[in-house]
């Protein structure tokens, strides 16, 4: 496990909470964020697939970086997904996390234009560090199946060699483990920061030389997370990823987003937590009740919200 990481440990990718008509709620969401730190996350990547930041405008995610420091969520604690297609709403939202105190910024890559070239995403990524400035750390996500544009081992190196100390990690969504542990054996040793999305190859990734994870289902299951992480050298951390891949694959068995909100909505008695906006919508009542099923039967016991 890669030690001295700056989120090294559990992120959970977090929700973001609503209101019936759809405005955002930064008490609840601010609560949720309280108890996942109290609970094994290290950090909070905020505002990204999961906390449905395409569906924001930028001011109400500049309102939720605000409103969350407001509310007490240290910002060091904040990772916060900044990468929009437009260049200058990308600098716009990672200056201003800069200025809160974040340490850190998740970035997509511009995913509009398909098929940009290596020439292209460098020079796109140059702009925004060096608009941006300051010394916050940047980190890449690579989602290819929703983003279209993957971050090729060439464009990384790229990037490492002309920003040291700039580009921190990355976040590994593709659920291609050997695509994962390329990044590790390629750019870990000078520091680089290696997280997965997928809860699954959590101890592997570790166990490889990696960070961590940034993940939804660490939103009902950072404690065995946490668990994993601690142990991921013993008999322990082995039996706590069995339950932490059957959570997985519980929160998967439905559409991701709108699974984790009625999850955390039954957990915290608060039905407000199943507001989400469209195109995703609310499960239905009976593949809810599949879902609580399935969850259930990984037998984790989640403290009290």
């Amino acid at each position: 496990m890669m030690r001295n990481a700056l989120f090294g440990g559990v992120n959970a990718a977090v929700l973001t909470a609503m209101n019936d008509d759809l405005s955002l709620n930064l008490d609840r969401m601010a609560r949720h964020a309280a108890w996942l730190l109290a609970n094994g996350c290290t950090g909070l990547a905020v505002l990204g697939t999961t906390g449905e930041a395409n569906s924001l405008g930028i001011a109400e995610r500049l309102s939720v970086l605000d409103g969350l420091v407001e509310r007490g969520i240290p910002a060091a604690s904040l990772l916060p997904g900044t990468g929009t297609p437009a260049l200058t709403d990308t600098v716009l939202l990672t200056r201003r996390a800069a200025e809160l105190g974040c340490r850190g910024a998740l970035l997509l890559p511009p995913f509009f234009y398909k098929n940009p070239s290596e020439d292209g995403l460098f020079a796109w990524f140059s702009e925004v560090i060096q608009r941006v400035g300051g010394d916050i750390g940047f980190y890449l996500y690579h989602f290819p199946a929703q983003s279209a544009v993957p971050f090729s081992l060439g464009l990384v190196g790229r990037l490492l060699a002309a920003y040291p100390g700039r580009v921190k990690g990355i976040k590994d969504s593709s659920g291609d483990f050997a695509h994962t542990k390329a990044y590790v054996d390629h750019f870990a040793a000078d520091g680089f920061e290696v997280y997965c999305g997928d809860d699954g190859a959590l101890r592997a990734l570790l166990q490889a030389g990696g960070a961590g994870c940034i993940t939804a289902a660490a939103n009902v299951g950072s404690p065995v997370s946490a668990r994993v992480c601690r142990d991921w050298n013993s008999q322990a951390g082995a039996d706590a990823q069995v339950t932490l891949t059957a959570l997985r694959k519980a929160v998967t068995s439905a559409p991701l987003i709108p699974a984790i909100k009625a999850l955390v909505a039954r957990h915290t008695g608060d039905t407000g937590w199943l507001n989400i906006r469209p195109p995703n919508l609310r499960l239905s009542a009976e593949a809810g009740e599949r879902l609580f099923v399935t969850f259930d039967a990984c037998g984790l016991a989640l403290p009290a919200s």
